[in-house]
């Protein structure tokens, strides 16, 4: 099965961007070769550029904590495993704390002046080469373990911010009860009668060969399936397409 996810606003968008990047950095970042290096790092800059642009931080502690509270009152709840609930508030009390720690996320990167440097050059195509930054080719010419100690280090400043990312999304797809669904001749709509979701996930089954093409907000889900054979644009499918899906909100 394949997971297609639709956010319901900006700030649910950007969360899952982020986890892409951070997919990405921590693919490359692994030992390897220098050229999966040099896409660990550009991811790297793309983590910045997405930080900067918007107060992920803020808008994490302020989901974090909405869903702590929200977790606390079902401490008197009779049909809730107490000792989980105890462990997942210490969880969120821990991933909090680090997150909330003074500083801009990866300002220690913004005052590397060579990182900053690099940063500036791998914005133009073809750019990290020798004859452009020669103290980059360099290091791409170290150890693989003394590459890999330099990423670790450039990363470690990220994490506080990936494990909230990672709590807040957790708590939000589980919050969602999956359910199975047809869509008649390819397309599929459901009323959402005014309620507030914040994600909507869908899963089809690779055989089919069809992807979601997802609109929605507080009123109506609309979902289009379609097929791409790699040459021409998308076409709707005329056929049922059975798949699952989650409506989320914390």
């Amino acid at each position: 099965m394949i997971v297609f996810e639709y956010p319901f606003n900006e700030r649910i968008r950007a969360y899952l961007r982020l986890e892409y990047l951070f997919d990405r950095l921590f693919f490359f970042a692994r030992e390897g070769d220098s050229r999966q290096h040099q896409v660990a790092v550009a991811s790297l800059f793309d983590l910045l550029d997405a930080c900067e642009r918007t107060d992920v931080k803020s808008a994490l502690l302020q989901d974090l904590e909405r869903q702590r509270l929200a977790l606390v009152g079902l401490r008197e709840h009779p049909g809730v495993a107490q000792d989980a609930l105890e462990s997942m508030l210490r969880e969120m009390e821990k991933v909090s704390a680090a997150l909330a720690a003074p500083g801009k996320t990866g300002q220690s990167l913004r005052e590397n002046e060579w990182l900053t440097s690099l940063r500036g050059r791998l914005t133009v195509p073809g750019a990290a080469t020798q004859v452009d930054m020669p103290s980059y080719y360099a290091w791409q010419h170290k150890s693989e373990a003394a590459r890999c100690a330099d990423l670790q280090n450039w990363i470690a400043p990220f994490i506080p911010l990936y494990d909230g990312l990672t709590l807040a999304l957790r708590l939000l797809r589980e919050s969602g009860r999956k359910t199975d669904v047809v869509a008649e001749a390819g397309a599929y709509q459901q009323m959402l009668g005014g309620k507030q979701y914040q994600l909507l996930r869908v899963w089809v089954d690779r055989a089919t060969g069809a992807f979601p093409e997802i609109s929605a907000n507080k009123y109506m889900v609309w979902i289009r399936f379609s097929t791409q054979d790699g040459e021409f644009k998308p076409q709707q499918v005329a056929r049922d397409i059975p798949f699952q899906m989650t409506l989320c909100a914390v």
